[in-house]
């Protein structure tokens, strides 16, 4: 590991730890203490979260990047955020059909985080069924057919929606990305998913570093191909549905984290799996911290809100510094 590796992992190390620290003093009690025990332990669990959230889709970024070897990939290229949202807003619906309630919390046996998860995998398995050419993942195909599936639920969800008396507004907030209260078994949980996404990314570090060369040279390396495509695409879809358990679908985050970290660490993927963990992880407890600092009027802003806010700018210029040069 080069010393430009070392210095930007140093760096994304403290920026965590700053972050954390700003998200467990950011706001007061009742009585006006910033910390208190009884605080203290909810915004541990909330930066505890935002560190899963993060670290799952930064790290479901770069194996959809070097899965598809495209690096504007994301974990929405395969329409896993509009199968979220569709399955959200089914069970709202089937909730209002069938015992009249409306609500972000209206279907207490399956939840809407667990509705959530059902969609976004189901989205991954018609992907799947689909992205494929003669028994193999197909990179071209995955992305034409993973933006026909997330076409194909946003309409679904438009049309759900509009079926609601609110016209979904109570159950559309999850939509938005907006992390809620965990509960220690689903940050265990969670948490163990994100862990071992990052083991596994760091054991293929070498595989993705030969495949992105291309496939003769990887072929001629060793690199089992069909098995290294088929564990990156599984392994994007668990990672993100894990996210979405914790904070609906929120965007940006494993699109531009692996983008700041591949420019100042370069490209091998050793590091930059680790790199890209900690960033997202920074850039969804920072962001979580200015929801919880930042009072408009109308309640705390949804965390996808504040993740576009900061991804959008940061991804035009990354394409006008990539790709300008050739416009």
């Amino acid at each position: 590991m080069n010393r430009r590796a070392v210095a930007t992992l140093a760096g994304l190390l403290l920026l965590l730890v700053a972050a954390i620290l700003l998200r467990l003093l950011a706001g007061r009690d009742e009585s006006g203490a910033v910390l208190s025990w009884e605080f203290t332990d909810f915004r541990l669990k909330r930066a505890a979260a935002g560190i899963i959230v993060g670290v799952t889709l930064g790290v479901a970024g770069v194996f959809l990047q070097s899965l598809l070897r495209n690096p504007l990939a994301s974990p929405d290229v395969l329409g896993l955020a509009s199968g979220s949202g569709l399955g959200v807003m089914v069970v709202a619906y089937a909730a209002y059909r069938t015992a009249g309630i409306i609500g972000a919390e209206s279907h207490p046996g399956l939840g809407m985080g667990a509705a959530a998860v059902v969609g976004a995998l189901a989205a991954l398995g018609a992907v799947w069924a689909l992205g494929q050419r003669r028994g193999l993942l197909d990179p071209v195909t995955l992305v034409l057919v993973g933006v026909a599936v997330a076409m194909a639920c946003s309409a679904a969800s438009q049309l759900v929606r509009h079926l609601l008396p609110d016209q979904g507004m109570a159950a559309g907030r999850l939509l938005m990305g907006s992390l809620r209260d965990p509960g220690r078994a689903e940050l265990a949980v969670t948490g163990a998913i994100a862990a071992a996404g990052l083991g596994a990314g760091l054991s293929m570090a070498r595989a993705m570093d030969a495949a992105s060369l291309g496939e003769d040279e990887a072929r001629t390396v060793g690199v089992p191909l069909a098995w290294l495509r088929t564990a990156l695409f599984v392994l994007s879809g668990v990672l993100t549905a894990a996210s979405v358990v914790l904070a609906g679908p929120v965007g940006f985050v494993g699109l531009v984290c692996p983008h700041v970290v591949r420019l100042t660490a370069g490209p091998r993927h050793g590091v930059l799996v680790l790199g890209t963990a900690m960033a997202g992880a920074t850039l969804v407890v920072l962001c979580d911290a200015v929801v919880r600092l930042v009072d408009l009027g109308g309640g705390q802003m949804p965390l996808g809100v504040v993740t576009s806010l900061v991804g959008a700018p940061v991804l035009v210029w990354l394409l006008r510094r990539n790709f300008g040069r050739t416009a």
